[in-house]
Formats: structure tokens, C-alpha cells, sequence
């Protein structure tokens, strides 16, 4: 066995693993009241899959017809079993997946909401903290402020002067303002450390691993195509199971395929086939040759080939008789021209006729007559059957008359 077939094996049975493992998973979380029992059941099916399918492959043209299809059905509804266990095994990965995000949000959610709650507290005894200053202010002027009283005993007969009444009433408001700034200062205190102490516990939740991580991508992809976010791990499951299953029962076919090509299986019934159609002989018990067999036989083919090659050196040249001028000298011209008036009968290095390179294969009348010349035409020149079978017909054509209203003697 090559490599690259042994990789392709050992491919083909972990990805056949794996698909087996997760569609049992699936199937035995869906049916978890006989998980056990469901577990054997798939399991002895994932392999008879396999093996339904090796089988298909290597005995199809020898299995009965309505057998084949249903062995063929049987392998496709499997296929959409393993499918759906594998569906069933990743949407509940998921879900338990999600439902620790959805739990995260609704905690972020809660703590986003007593955020806001302490912040407009902060915002209102901010305000009313700026209201007390400036009562205050107002106030401390009003202290400053003189009033005029009537006195003779001064010149003009007129004395500037602070009211005493007004004075302490400005005192008492004062101190009262004061007391109120205390008690809204201490409150304003207790919301801003319960606001930072919000803003940490969020800050710390959205900082932490874990589920964010796990489908930050997912997310990514919602926002990108606008669509939720378990439309998105739909589709994205979808593709898996369409890819899966279908890989792995292609690859042990493949597999089968890689292994009948390495022991020359293929090529062999293509010759046996060929052999069929032009009534050659069949060599079809060369697998039973021994080792010692086929050594005896590569060295009689060795000493047969000494023994042409020999021939053909002790051969005098057929390029003496193309000397048409006889001027010792023989152009590549004359060459041609003796092979094209009579030298192309004649073999070629103990090759046939038609293994010359100069052969002109359309001039078909020349070789169209001859089996092993049509054979060599089809194996080696790109010939098809069709394309022999339109030859045939042009030179019938060619020498039969189909005109028979005039005579012809």
C-alpha cells in the first residue's frame, strides 16, 4: 500500500470517527430515557454505513439491481441520521453555551439598571448641593446689607445702619442651610460609593473569560448581518452536518477506489474489457504467477531483446535503398520519399510498421484493415471508437457508389 492511500485511510476513519461520536452523542441525548440502548443501535449502524458503502463500491455491477438500490437507500437515510445526531449534538453544546451568555446579560442588564438608579441620585443631591450654596450666598449678603435710619444728632440728619432683626433671622436661615447641605452631602456620599461599587461589578463581568470569549465571534456576526444570533449558529450547524457525514463515506469509497488502484486492479479490468471487445485472448491468471514465474520470464523477455537488437545491427540499413541518386549521400528528402513510395510496409527496429514515427496515420486505408494497428491507433494516437467507426464508413463510402442513376460501363 502507498502512502498517500494509507493517509487517505486513516483520514477517512477519523473523520468517519468523529461523525459516528457526535451523532451517537446527539442521538443518545435525544432519546436519554435508553441512552445505553441508543448508543449500541447507533453505533452498530454508523458501521454497517461504512461497510454498506465499501461494499457497493467494489461488488455494484455484480449485485442484484433492486438489492443495490435498496443497500443505496439504506446508505442515504443513514447518512441523515448521522446528520440529524450531529445536529442534535451541536445545537445542545450550544444551547447550554447560550444560556450562560443569556444568564451573563440578564446579570449585566440588572446591574446596568441600579447603575442608572445611583447615578441620578448623584446627579439630584449634586443639584440640590448647588441649591443650598447658593441659598447661602444669598443669605451671607443679606447680612452685609444697610438700611437707613433717621438720627438728628448726625449731619444730614440721616445714619446708615444693619438691622438687628433682620440680621439674626439671616443667621438662623443660614445655620438651617447649613445642616441641610451636611444631610445632603452624607447622602450624596453613599450614593457615589454604591455607584462606583456597580460600576466595578460590571467592569469585572464584562472583563471576565468565558462565554464572551466562546462566541465573541458569533456575536461579531450578528451585528454584522443583522440577524440573531442563533439564526447565525443555525446556518453555521447547517453547513457542518451538509459537510460531515457525506465527507466521511466519500473518503472510505475513495479509500476502496486508492487501494484496488494500487494493486492494479483497475487498469487490469480495462485491459480485460478491451480484450473482450476485440476477441484477444485473456490473460486474466497473471495474478497466479509465482515470483520465481515471473523472474524466468523478465529474463527470457531480456535475452529475447539482446537477440533483436542484434538482428537489427546485423541488418544493412534500409537508407542504402533510399539513395535514389546514389551519390552515397542520403538527404532527409530521399529519406521520405523512399518511405512514402514503398518504405513504410516495412518494420521498424522489429517493431511493427505503424511504430514509425513517419507514419501517416491519415492515410487510413493503409492500416484500417489491420487489428493490431486499429488497437495500437486506439491505445496510443487518441483514437475512439466512434471516430473508428465514422473511418470505416468514409472509406465504404469511398468505394462503393451510391449514385446509381447514370451507368457505369
Amino acid at each position: 500500500m502507498k502512502f498517500r492511500t494509507l493517509l487517505l485511510g486513516i483520514s477517512a476513519l477519523f473523520v468517519a470517527f468523529n461523525a459516528a461520536f457526535f451523532s451517537v452523542s446527539g442521538l443518545s441525548k435525544l432519546f436519554a430515557g435508553a441512552s445505553l440502548s441508543v448508543i449500541v443501535m447507533a453505533s452498530s449502524l454508523e458501521l454497517a454505513k461504512l461497510i454498506t458503502a465499501s461494499y457497493l463500491y467494489n461488488y455494484w455491477e455484480k449485485i442484484n439491481k433492486s438489492f443495490r438500490m435498496y443497500l443505496s437507500g439504506a446508505v442515504i437515510i443513514l447518512i441523515l441520521i448521522t446528520s440529524l445526531g450531529i445536529y442534535g449534538f451541536l445545537t445542545s453544546a450550544f444551547q447550554d453555551t447560550f444560556n450562560q451568555f443569556s444568564i451573563k446579560e440578564k446579570q449585566l442588564a440588572f446591574l446596568e439598571q441600579k447603575e442608572k438608579f445611583w447615578g441620578d441620585d448623584v446627579i439630584r443631591y449634586d443639584e440640590e448641593l448647588k441649591r443650598i450654596s447658593n441659598n447661602i450666598s444669598t443669605l451671607s449678603n443679606a447680612k452685609s446689607q444697610s438700611i437707613e435710619v433717621r438720627d438728628t444728632s448726625v449731619v444730614g440728619g440721616v445714619r446708615r445702619t444693619i438691622s438687628t432683626s433682620e440680621l439674626r433671622i439671616s443667621q438662623k436661615r443660614i445655620e438651617v442651610e447649613e445642616e441641610n447641605r451636611k444631610g445632603v452631602q452624607s447622602k450624596r456620599e453613599v450614593a457615589a460609593d454604591s455607584l462606583q461599587s456597580i460600576q466595578l461589578k460590571i467592569l469585572d463581568l464584562e472583563s471576565s473569560e468565558g462565554v464572551s470569549s466562546e462566541l465573541g465571534p458569533l456575536e461579531y456576526l450578528s451585528g454584522l448581518l443583522d440577524r440573531p444570533m442563533d439564526v447565525i449558529i443555525n446556518w453555521f450547524i447547517l453547513i457542518i452536518i451538509f459537510v460531515f457525514d457525506p465527507l466521511a463515506v466519500a473518503l472510505v469509497i475513495a479509500f476502496n477506489n486508492a487501494v484496488m488502484v494500487d494493486r492494479g486492479i483497475v487498469k487490469k479490468d480495462k485491459i480485460v474489457r478491451k480484450r473482450e471487445l476485440y476477441g484477444e485472448d485473456d490473460d486474466s491468471d497473471i495474478d497466479n504467477i509465482t515470483e520465481s514465474d515471473k523472474d524466468s520470464k523478465i529474463e527470457s523477455l531480456e535475452e529475447t531483446l539482446d537477440t533483436v537488437l542484434d538482428d537489427i545491427k546485423s541488418e544493412p540499413s534500409e537508407y542504402d535503398e533510399a539513395d535514389l541518386d546514389k551519390d552515397g549521400i542520403v538527404t532527409e528528402k530521399e529519406k521520405k520519399e523512399f518511405y512514402e513510395s514503398t518504405g513504410w510496409k516495412n518494420s521498424y527496429n522489429g517493431d511493427p510498421y505503424y511504430y514509425h514515427p513517419w507514419f501517416d496515420w491519415n492515410k487510413k486505408e493503409r492500416w484500417i484493415n489491420d487489428r493490431s494497428a486499429i488497437n495500437y491507433w486506439l491505445n496510443h494516437k487518441g483514437g475512439t471508437q466512434n471516430s473508428l467507426n465514422t473511418i470505416k464508413n468514409q472509406i465504404k463510402k469511398s468505394k462503393y457508389p451510391d449514385n446509381f442513376d447514370s451507368k457505369t460501363y
